[in-house]
């Protein structure tokens, strides 16, 4: 089971690496990197390269790492024994089941993706060890223990926002994607847009660059961003030399693709101002 690039996304050499090796270790992939460079595509991705199914679990703030085993309704149990309902015997009608259950009882293996497990309780990581280590988890309701039919390939992303527990790092193998440089996103860019001008693409992509490496900029637009600032750059029909910016207007054209807060906009806004005031 080889992961490799797919007809819609680049994956760099490190990245394949990263997770063929991930897959021989049976470990879980841990893929940190800024939002937006494709790390909840790459899991879709790998499971279309090597033929799976992805189950994804989406994590919340409010999520809790119970719930990816089952979720007990005792609630409704109650309530069905109040109105005398003869189903309330039969204690597995009020167990719903959680992603890390569906993918232990696949019939085949599985992508399991795990998202932005940093957004949940620090404690989460950690109540989730022993399940993705034994590759089972008991149900306390019904007596019952899950085993995994087959070993799933574990995809866990981090926007960086909190730090994981040492325990659990340890347990999974660790890949950063960085962002890519002007060959590989030009690469990626063709996967999108085959048919865009050589001479549009690099004039963009060259201001791409120099707004991300812009000093005191809150947010840097990502490899998402500048997708969909490319798409609206043909959408519009824009020549090179419609993008060139003057004193007068520091904004790159449709920059609201690019930048996505007041502090940035206003940032490039006090540098026309300043730029006017030095002529």
């Amino acid at each position: 089971m080889q992961f490799a690039s797919t007809e819609s996304y680049i994956a760099s050499e490190d990245l394949a690496v990263a997770v063929n090796a991930a897959i021989v270790l049976e470990r879980p992939l841990l893929v940190k990197g800024e939002p937006g460079t494709g790390k909840t595509e790459l899991a879709r991705q790998i499971a279309t390269s090597l033929g799976l199914e992805m189950i994804e679990w989406h994590i919340k703030s409010t999520t809790r790492a119970a719930q990816g085993l089952y979720e007990y309704d005792a609630v409704s149990r109650l309530r069905d024994s109040q109105l005398g309902d003869g189903k309330v015997e039969d204690v597995a009608a009020y167990i719903k089941r959680g992603k890390l259950w569906e993918a232990f009882t696949a019939n085949d293996r599985v992508v399991l993706l795990i998202d932005e497990i940093d957004k949940a309780d620090i404690e989460f990581p950690n109540d989730l060890l022993q399940e993705l280590d034994r590759m089972e988890f008991h149900v306390y309701e019904t007596g019952e223990t899950v085993h995994a039919k087959h070993r799933p390939i574990v995809i866990i992303t981090s926007n960086n926002e909190k730090e994981l527990p040492d325990a659990f790092l340890r347990r999974c193998f660790f890949h950063y994607i960085r962002f890519p440089d002007m060959e590989v996103l030009k690469s990626i860019v063709d996967v999108h847009f085959p048919d865009i001008k050589d001479k549009l693409l690099t004039t963009a992509l060259t201001q791409f660059y120099e707004i991300r490496d812009m000093p005191g900029l809150k947010k840097k637009p990502s490899t998402s961003e500048v997708l969909d600032w490319l798409k609206l750059l043909l959408a519009e029909d824009l020549a090179p030399e419609d993008l060139i910016r003057d004193a007068k207007d520091a904004l790159p054209k449709l920059h609201g693709a690019l930048l996505k807060n007041e502090q940035d906009v206003a940032l490039f806004e006090r540098l026309a101002f300043m730029a006017r005031g030095q002529r």
